[in-house]
């Protein structure tokens, strides 16, 4: 063969080995992405942001809270007892004035450190909700150091919470119930310094026990004019946003719906993967009255309702039990005791349509 053929046979040689060579590096390389590509990123049940973080997909309002939301039990429904004892009274015009709060669905709060106790009373609820084909509403709340020693103080010892919680699931798991993580728990990291390292934590393994159920769950996104928005997106991140439906905002607060959906929308946006938001109205039909605690001249929000489903609002909530006090300010009695002048005049200021 002459030389210069199979020089040219050498160097077409080394063409393919260097071709084969590229093509081996370039499978390697996309193996690994795909191997270490995030899960959620590709599968049918993650949306993942630009970040590349794990985020669940969101349900639209309608799966979140199929049938609509469930009125509590006649047990578990403090105004409804004091409609009750009203009318047994005689006092028919009291009645009628509580019932407007009663007739609504409520949120249940789930506050006995009791194991035993938090199970039955889930129990109960659940199955007047499957009665109704409505969705129950359940708040968390026992976490250590509630309220910072303030007006709601309480809460499980450290050690107490996530058993407290494992077994809260237990008895919700499979119902479809909304669960609203502990109310100021991620807020109140801003002006209470023994829980910032580690209230988010906690409440991360809580998410974890929380997840997988069935159920559909919201943390704590404070309010408006509280916490800096981008700081309070870090935050819920950290307490694991990612896993769940999104948060919840203006609970027991008083701000206006229009006010508190722009701000949950700019909270959304700078958290990231689309999370969505429901809103507690039970006591905002007055909008903001100066201070969070009994304040004069509030009154109830309009009627709790679940949204058509056309942006990450899911729906409008009474979280807060219209009529329950703030705390001892402004002549109010302890903090979730029945206070039935502040309950009449939320009646009387009340948003009408």
């Amino acid at each position: 063969m002459p030389e210069e053929h199979q020089g040219t046979r050498r160097s077409a040689r080394r063409q393919w080995a260097w071709i084969a060579a590229a093509v081996v590096a370039v499978a390697a390389v996309v193996t690994t992405i795909v191997v270490v590509a995030p899960h959620g990123g590709t599968g049918p049940d993650a949306d993942p942001t630009a970040s590349g973080r794990d985020v669940v997909a969101r349900k639209t309002a309608e799966q979140a809270f199929p049938g609509g939301l469930a009125h509590q039990p006649v047990d578990e429904n403090q105004p409804g007892l004091r409609e009750r004892q009203a009318r047994a009274a005689g006092h028919e015009d009291t009645a009628a004035q509580i019932a407007r709060i009663a007739d609504q669905p409520i949120a249940t709060w789930l506050t006995n450190t009791s194991r035993s106790e938090t199970r039955s009373t889930i129990r109960a609820v659940v199955r007047n909700a499957e009665r109704q084909q409505a969705t129950p509403v359940f708040v968390l709340y026992t976490v250590p150091d509630r309220d910072c020693g303030s007006y709601s103080k309480g809460g499980t010892t450290d050690d107490a919470y996530l058993p407290w919680v494992r077994s809260a699931v237990r008895a919700m798991a499979g119902s479809g119930a909304v669960v609203l993580v502990e109310p100021d728990a991620i807020a109140q990291i801003q002006n209470c310094e023994r829980i910032r390292d580690s209230r988010l934590p906690l409440l991360r393994k809580a998410v974890d026990a929380l997840t997988g159920h069935g159920l559909t769950v919201y943390l704590d996104g404070g309010n408006e004019n509280r916490v800096p928005t981008a700081t309070m997106a870090d935050w819920l991140r950290q307490a694991g946003v990612d896993e769940v439906q999104g948060f919840f905002t203006n609970v027991s607060n008083f701000y206006r719906v229009d006010q508190e959906r722009a701000y949950a929308d700019e909270l959304a946006d700078a958290i990231g993967g689309d999370p969505h938001f429901v809103i507690d109205v039970s006591r905002n039909g007055q909008g903001w009255r100066g201070t969070w605690c009994n304040p004069e001249g509030a009154g109830l929000g309009q009627a709790p309702h679940v949204t058509g489903g056309s942006s990450r609002l899911d729906a409008l909530l009474w979280v807060k039990t219209p009529g329950l006090s703030d705390g001892t300010c402004n002549g109010g009695p302890a903090a979730g005791q029945w206070w039935e002048s502040y309950a009449l005049a939320l009646v009387e200021n009340r948003k009408r349509d």
